[in-house]
């Protein structure tokens, strides 16, 4: 027998091993594809239930209640004048027209009236709580959590109300799930993208992981944006916000597989394209939501080269169009930036966005008492 004397130095090393899969297995998310579109549609008819139950109520004597009052004449004009608005009532046109146009294809098919001017919301409301639902299943692989999702979507109060108005932020909430869930399924295809070249051991090929080519949810996601652009500038925040999130979905994906430089392969391979369908694409959407204003001689500073600005300037190398939209753009901001009260004070219902999670200003859209209201038994009566 020969012995052996191993000090600590010279023992071989040892190799810990993480029991953990190298890479993500695969997830091909819920089976139950006939229980998941039988429990959507059930979601979906008790929204349209809610959404469309007494939809021309309330009014205030037969005409629009609170902000619909600018919306709903607005469409009306879009309507009636070459989809376009030159709104003399109310002196400027503070908001993009895709969400006046939703409301007059509304007025279009049922008229002047409660049912003519909300139909396009509360499809609108409807089509989100479908969205919700099909999203939520897809992130959870569970249909009873995407049911939950959509429930809880339905009773929401500020959704409700949102969903039975001429107004414009139901629209621009369904434009902006509509991408997420897209960036979502995109999100999906390219985690089935780097395990199909994993299986076939080409990950190695680079360094930097593999190109993901064509990508046609994301391109969808940026033509959502654009429109939710369109309807509201705060379109503009998601943008940014979706941008910086789908990069960082291809950045996990490249570090999931192991590949070799993640960083520099997403900086190279993903930020391009990333821009391009969720920067560049929303921004000619947007600019292609003004067509009937670009086409139209009478829409608001369509002509304000020659008029409100001079012709001759530092960028008077861009089309006078795109510089008549400039200015028209920086007027809307402008009424924002300063908008008062009547008497020039600061607006009394102000909230800040930091707050509307918690719903601390709420707000008011509906009040009538006394002789407005009709069947009221009692002495004095108040509906809101």
């Amino acid at each position: 027998m020969i012995a052996t004397d191993l000090r600590p130095s010279e023992a071989p090393p040892r190799r810990l091993l993480s029991p953990a899969p190298q890479v993500p297995p695969p997830q091909p998310g819920p089976t139950d594809r006939a229980r998941g579109w039988i429990v959507t549609a059930f979601v979906t008819v008790l929204a349209a239930i809610t959404r469309f139950t007494m939809l021309n109520y309330p009014t205030d004597a037969r005409t629009p209640v609170f902000d619909e009052k600018h919306y709903v004449p607005q469409g009306w004009q879009v309507l009636t004048g070459g989809w376009i608005e030159d709104n003399p009532g109310y002196g400027l046109v503070v908001h993009p027209p895709v969400g006046k146009q939703l409301i007059a294809v509304g007025e279009a098919l049922f008229g002047y009236n409660g049912w003519g001017w909300r139909i396009s919301s509360a499809v609108a409301g409807v089509v989100l709580v479908l969205l919700v639902v099909r999203i939520v299943r897809r992130m959870t692989h569970s249909t009873m959590l995407g049911a939950v999702a959509g429930l809880l979507l339905i009773v929401d109060g500020v959704t409700f109300v949102s969903s039975r108005m001429g107004m414009l932020d139901i629209f621009q909430a369904v434009f902006v799930v509509a991408a997420f869930g897209c960036l979502i399924v995109d999100r999906d295809d390219i985690r089935r993208r780097m395990a199909l070249v994993y299986a076939e051991g080409r990950l190695g090929d680079s360094v930097w992981g593999p190109r993901f080519g064509v990508r046609w949810w994301r391109f969808g996601a940026g033509v959502l944006l654009g429109l939710a652009a369109g309807t509201k500038w705060s379109g503009l925040y998601f943008i940014a916000f979706f941008g910086l999130m789908s990069v960082a979905f291809d950045l996990a994906a490249r570090r999931a597989y192991g590949v070799q430089r993640p960083w520099v392969g997403t900086a190279l391979r993903d930020i391009g394209p990333a821009l391009y369908a969720l920067v560049v694409i929303p921004v000619g959407v947007y600019l292609a939501t003004f067509w009937a204003w670009f086409a139209s001689e009478t829409g608001v500073y369509r002509h304000a080269v020659g008029n409100q600005i001079g012709e001759d300037s530092a960028f008077s190398f861009v089309p006078d169009a795109l510089r008549s939209l400039w200015y028209y753009s920086a007027s809307v901001l402008q009424f924002h930036s300063g908008l008062t009260n009547s008497a020039g004070n600061i607006h009394p219902w102000e909230s800040k966005p930091w707050t509307w999670p918690m719903g601390l200003r709420p707000m008011l859209y509906y009040f009538a008492d006394g002789s407005q209201i009709d069947g009221c038994g009692a002495d004095e009566c108040v509906k809101a």
